[in-house]
Parts: C-alpha cells; structure tokens; sequence
C-alpha cells in the first residue's frame, strides 16, 4: 500500500525542509514541489558535499525518483536551466524532471516589476527576493498569466507580444526601461523548445502513482507563517504554503495526502520585514545565527534570529493539520545555560494564547517565556534519543507535552544522515 507525506515549513521557513525530504526521499517514488519558484532555496548535505537547490525538488539525486514540480509553483526558464546546469555539472542527469502543464511562466518583465515595486514602497518594501514571484502570481490571479502549456505552444511567440505589450506600461509607470520584445522572444522561443520535453499532465501523472500504490512525498517551500492567506500579512511570499497549497498546487486531491510532517527549527528565524516578537538583538542571537549558519541560501541576507514561539507554531498546527514534527537544529542550542521558550503573549496587559492576524498588533506583543536548563554537550555524533542529554530529551518532551502532538524525528546537523527517526512516519 503506496504512502503519501506532506514536509513542509511550520514557521518562517529555512527550517531545513530540503534536507529532510532528501532523507525521506530515500523511501519515495515521487517527490512533488507544489508552490513557489527560485525564491526558495534549499541546502541538501550529504556525502561531504553541500547543494544549493531552489526550484527543482530535492528527490533530484535520485534518478529512480520522479520529481514533479506541480501547478502551483512559478517557473522561471532561465532559473530552471542554471540550476539544470549545475546539477548536471555535479553529475545529476534531471532526466527525471516533470514540469506540470498548467505552471505558470515567470519572465524577465516579473524580475524588472518586482524592483520597481520594492523601490516604490521604500520603507514600507515587503524584504521580497526580488525574484519576479509576486508579479508572476499577480498576473495568474489577474488572469493574465502564461502557463507552460502556452509557452511550448505553436502560439507563444503573438501571446508573449500581447503580454509584454501590457506589461512594460507597468514598467513605464514606475520610469522602468521597458523589455526589449525582438531580443527575448527568441531567447525565450529557444528555451521553450528545450522545456518542452519535461512538460507532462502531472495531474494524471499523480492520478496514475496513486492508482498504483506508490510512495509519494510532498515537498513544501518557504514556512507556513508566510503563506498567502495564513501568514504575516503583508510581509507574506505570494503562494498557499499550507497543506491546503499542496492540494491545489499539485491536483492530488483532499484524500491524496496520508501524514503532515511539520519541519521545527529549535529556535526561530525570519527574513525580511514584518513582526518577530521573541527576536533577539543580542549576543545570543548572533551566537545562534553563526553557529547555525543563518544567511539565506538564495539571498545571502542574514536571518533575524529568536526562541522559539510555541504561540505561532500551535497556530501553524492548527492550519496546516499537523500530525508530527521533525525539529531540527537542535544541535545549534548547545553550550545555552538556558533555552527559553514563548508559551503566550502579552498584549496591553492582557495575556493571549493566539496569533493575531494584524502585523501592527503582533508588533506590540511581548513574549512570556518559560525557562528550561540548557546542555553544555555536543550532540552531533548522536544516534538516538536515548543519547541525547538530558535536559536535551526534557526540551524535547517539553514541546510534545506543549504542543499535544509527537516529535517524530530530530536532527542534530546538517548532513542528511544526523538525522534521528523517532517514530516511522513514511
């Protein structure tokens, strides 16, 4: 009987989704992305050699796998074959791509707004990755969009010139050079000759794995609290992250999807503007940020760093229907003498156990920790649970008592074989 498991992000993202859909990508058939685009990044280990991924799933190095990248992602062709390659330079072949029909086209006229946008808002800027994601999202609910049905299609080269003819009066509006349309319809005419064999009906391809019992494993981007609908608005990425996403971004249906596993870093940590109330500016945070290597895989930009927030992530429980947690980094809070907590915040004097949904709100809130003795030992060699510190287990036991759900795995580095499986979830 074929199992299906959801990894995605239950914070801010850069929890270490890649690495652990790489370990369990050991197990799977499939490996499905189903939002997002090259503003993702995500840093595999293993074999004494680190990847950088950003579009491509991260069951890539596993030629028996097939690895979908769903309806819901973004692709950007130039991004797809950079990445292409460098893998096929690491001596990946990728002819086990499979780009969904139905994906939407990410061009260079998204890269250029997307700038213009963030200049334009100054001190009010989103922290976007400035690569051409929300645009490209704007025009697909705008209805405006290309997907890559069209763009491999005879008719590509008169709907790109419709399209771009719209789209560089937006790049006028801000003052922009508009794109030059005799320059990259050739470009993007020959990159569309070389996508096309990975294009496929990933819907039926799905239908198909399901119909044959097979292990598929659902990889999400970015974190759960930076979802469209769900998360920090506005300072949000402009795709659905939950598990709700990876229903609509891949087609696999409400009954397609078996076990939610959601990736916990052991503290917390953000990129980008928006509210972040146990942020710590301090020693310890930049203590945590270099031990943990804390500097976005696409960006560069070092990551705001803080406790972690059991208030937030009881939230993205809650929306994503969580069924386990993998925490990782936990390796990171060696040598603390103490590990706080945030259990609730406290809003002009009054004590709340829920994430408000305005960002100015969340900006008030203060955290109320809980304090628990920290372990001075280094756990990376660590096989099990048992090996574990004590006051590393009692951490751990004091999520799942907090949390009411099991930490079903734990990592304790970067490389994909320190990671502890608990309980088998796959």
């Amino acid at each position: 009987m074929g199992k299906s498991l959801l990894i995605l992000g239950a914070q801010w993202g850069d929890e270490g989704k890649g690495k652990i859909t790489n370990y369990f990508s050991e197990k799977a058939d499939y490996v499905v992305r189903y939002q997002g685009g090259n503003n993702a990044g995500h840093t595999i280990v293993f074999d004494g050699k680190k990847y950088a991924l950003r579009l491509i799933p991260s069951g890539i190095f596993n030629p028996k796998i097939r690895c979908v990248m769903g309806n819901g992602m973004v692709i950007n062709p130039r991004a797809f074959f950079e990445e292409i390659e460098e893998l096929q330079k690491a001596g990946f072949s990728c002819s086990n791509l499979y780009l969904s029909d139905r994906a939407h086209v990410l061009f260079d006229h998204h890269l250029e707004l997307d700038r213009l946008n963030e200049e334009a808002l100054k001190e009010k800027k989103i922290g976007t990755t400035k690569k051409g994601i929300g645009p490209c999202y704007t025009d697909k609910v705008s209805r405006i969009g290309m997907r890559m049905c069209d763009f491999i299609s005879d008719d590509f080269p008169s709907l790109y010139k419709e399209l771009l003819k719209r789209k560089n009066q937006e790049i006028l509006s801000f003052n922009g050079t508009p794109i030059d349309y005799e320059k990259t319809v050739k470009e993007y005419s020959e990159m569309a000759k070389k996508i096309r064999p990975y294009v496929f009906d990933t819907i039926a391809l799905l239908k198909e794995a399901r119909k044959a019992q097979k292990n598929i494993l659902f990889e999400g981007a970015q974190g759960a609290l930076l979802d469209i609908d769900f998360g920090s608005y506005p300072y949000v990425t402009s795709s659905s992250v939950t598990s709700g996403g990876a229903i609509s971004g891949s087609g696999i249906g409400l009954k397609g999807i078996d076990e939610v596993l959601g990736i916990v870093k052991a503290y917390q940590t953000r990129v980008g503007e928006g509210a972040f109330p146990t942020e710590l500016k301090n020693e310890i945070g930049d203590l945590l940020r270099e031990r943990g290597h804390e500097y976005g895989t696409v960006t560069h930009r070092p990551r705001r760093i803080g406790y972690l927030d059991l208030v937030a992530l009881k939230y993205s429980i809650q929306i994503n229907g969580i069924s386990s947690i993998c925490l990782t980094l936990l390796d990171v809070l060696g040598g603390l003498k103490e590990i706080k907590v945030c259990t609730s915040y406290s809003y002009k004097g009054e004590k709340i156990s829920t994430l408000p949904a305005s960002n100015s709100v969340l900006k008030e809130c203060t955290p109320n920790y809980v304090s628990l003795k920290g372990f001075q030992e280094d756990i990376s060699k660590v096989k099990t649970f048992d090996e574990l510190p004590e006051n590393a287990k009692k951490y751990i036991e004091f999520l799942e008592k907090e949390l009411e759900i099991p930490v079903s795995v734990f990592s304790v580095g970067p490389d994909k074989y320190q990671t502890i499986v608990r309980k088998e979830i796959f």
